[in-house]
């Protein structure tokens, strides 16, 4: 994943979408959340304030920072009762 963008999304006399901003957040993960945050912006830095495309997008954007810098926890698993992997303890199991 990188942060370059399919050159026809970002042509002058192409409108920007909220389907554009929807196909970038598709499948983020917390290993690329910041990169599609910062594809996202670059997509709707020139739209109005009130532009739909923007709106979502920056809902988006902050979703995608927290999603970053938090990761995501998944399920009902208490993570105080797991083991810590070995890679960051030292120990061998």
């Amino acid at each position: 994943m990188s942060e370059a963008e399919h050159p026809a999304r970002l042509r002058p006399d192409r409108p920007v979408t909220v389907e554009d901003v929807r196909q970038l957040m598709g499948a983020s993960t917390p290993h690329f959340a910041l990169q599609l945050r910062n594809r996202i912006a670059k997509l709707i830095r020139g739209l109005e304030p009130d532009h739909p495309a923007r709106v979502e997008g920056e809902r988006e954007i902050d979703r995608l920072t927290r999603l970053g810098y938090d990761g995501e926890t998944r399920g009902e698993v208490d993570v105080d009762d797991l083991d810590p992997l070995p890679s960051l303890t030292g120990r061998r199991p």
